[in-house]
C-alpha cells in the first residue's frame, strides 16, 4: 500500500498551489482521508480531511477558507487545493488515511494508518 503526494514547489504569497496523493496497492473509497503539514522544527499537523464520499470536510482554523480538500473515489486520487498561499504555510504536506471505516474526519496523526512521503510547499514573501 502506497500513497505519493505530489505538486508541491516554490510559490509567493498569494499564489496557489495543487496537490495530488496517489494511493496504489488498494481502494480507499470507503476510507477518510486527511492532509497534514510538517514546518521545520516543529510537530506534525492537522491541516483538512475529508470523508469517504467527500460530502463532508474539516478544515484547520489556519487554512479555513483558503484551502480546498478533495478527492476523485474513481481515481483513488486526493487533492488539496491552496489559494492566497502564506509564508507561514511553508511546510512538508502529507497525504494520510485512515484503516478503520467510518465517518469521523480525525484531526490527530495517530487516527491515521497510511502516510504519504510528504511533498515540500515553500512560499516566499
Amino acid at each position: 500500500v502506497q500513497l505519493q503526494a505530489f505538486g508541491g514547489g516554490l510559490v509567493q504569497a498569494g499564489g496557489s498551489l495543487r496537490l495530488s496523493c496517489a494511493a496504489s496497492g488498494r481502494t480507499f473509497s470507503k476510507n477518510v482521508m486527511g492532509w497534514f503539514r510538517q514546518a521545520p522544527g516543529k510537530e506534525r499537523d492537522f491541516v483538512a480531511a475529508i470523508s469517504s464520499s467527500g460530502d463532508n470536510t474539516r478544515y484547520a482554523v489556519s487554512v479555513k477558507g483558503r484551502f480546498t480538500i478533495s478527492r476523485d473515489v474513481a481515481k483513488n486520487t486526493l487533492f488539496l487545493q491552496m489559494n492566497s498561499l502564506k509564508p507561514e504555510d511553508t511546510a512538508v504536506y502529507y497525504c494520510a488515511a485512515r484503516r478503520l471505516l467510518g465517518s469521523l474526519l480525525a484531526v490527530n496523526t495517530g487516527a491515521y494508518d497510511y502516510w504519504g512521503q510528504g511533498t515540500l510547499v515553500t512560499v516566499s514573501s
